[in-house]
């Protein structure tokens, strides 16, 4: 089984504009709302590929019942949220003119006992199975909860992946992930700006990443597998449009398709990806 880890889950509201102005007031032609998150996002990849999952993480207030409401049309996908006493899941704003902008809220409040709930809910996790974790941690967290996570894995013979960035992934290398999931502006702001993507991967990989999949935006992606290969992909020519959701659904498509090969998983999670972006 697959399990996707979201600590810090989400309402996105999506706006679309003309163009935005700063200070201005500005009207949107066209809006969405979405219930995400990276992990639920690789969830709902998953099922669109046919593959269960089981969605973990913290979840609160009205918009934390809204998001676990979301997946009642969605059989492929089993919500298992550890419930916070306080807070609310945050609502995130995603601005589109052309340029896509971001403002994403801290996060609720956890207090110990419920992170410690939340870890032991790991403890479901058995040899074979595949733990996704992605994402940011509510502000209240530190690095340490994803370490923490990626060892409760590794004890209980699951592997994982870790879509995660900064010192969330520094702390999860240790543990060996099968896979992590860096853009060029993370790997830049481990390494330098310039700094040359495949070196860097490289140097991730010798610090503990078995599988290191950079993905580059209209660049494609690069792989650098197991084995140490290096794969390039090209950007599908139909995947021009919204971005969101893309790394996430080129997560869920490696994963998915892992066990073929890391040509065949490579392929199939650009696919996936060009499936989102040309929405």
């Amino acid at each position: 089984m697959i399990y996707t880890l979201t600590l810090n889950p989400c309402v996105d509201c999506v706006l679309r504009a003309e163009k935005i102005a700063r200070g201005r007031t500005n009207r949107a032609f066209a809006e969405e709302i979405a219930f995400g998150g990276k992990g639920v996002n690789v969830s709902r990849a998953l099922a669109r590929l046919g593959v269960p999952s089981v969605a973990l993480g913290f979840a609160a207030g009205f918009t934390g019942d809204a998001l676990a409401a979301s997946f009642a049309d969605e059989p492929l996908i089993t919500p298992a949220f550890t419930r916070l006493c306080g807070g609310l899941t945050r609502i995130n704003f995603k601005l589109s003119d052309g340029v896509e902008t971001e403002v994403n809220a801290p996060g609720p409040e956890v207090a110990p006992d419920e992170t410690e709930a939340l870890l032991r809910g790991l403890d479901v996790l058995e040899e074979g199975d595949t733990l996704v974790i992605s994402g940011s941690a509510p502000a209240s967290l530190g690095a340490e909860v994803f370490a923490r996570a990626a060892e409760r894995a590794c004890a209980r013979g699951a592997r994982f992946a870790a879509d995660v960035s900064g010192a969330a992934l520094t702390a999860c290398l240790p543990f060996r992930p099968l896979l992590i999931k860096p853009n060029r502006q993370e790997l830049e702001e481990l390494f330098g700006a310039g700094a040359d993507i495949g070196v860097s991967a490289r140097k991730l990989q010798s610090a503990g990443a078995r599988n290191v999949l950079v993905s580059l935006g209209a660049d494609g992606a690069m792989l650098i597998d197991e084995a140490g290969e290096r794969h390039d992909a090209a950007a599908p020519r139909r995947a021009e449009g919204n971005t969101f959701g893309a790394g996430d659904a080129m997560v869920a498509g490696f994963i998915a398709g892992m066990d073929r090969g890391a040509e065949e998983a490579l392929a199939l999670a650009m696919r996936c990806a060009a499936e989102v972006v040309s929405r």
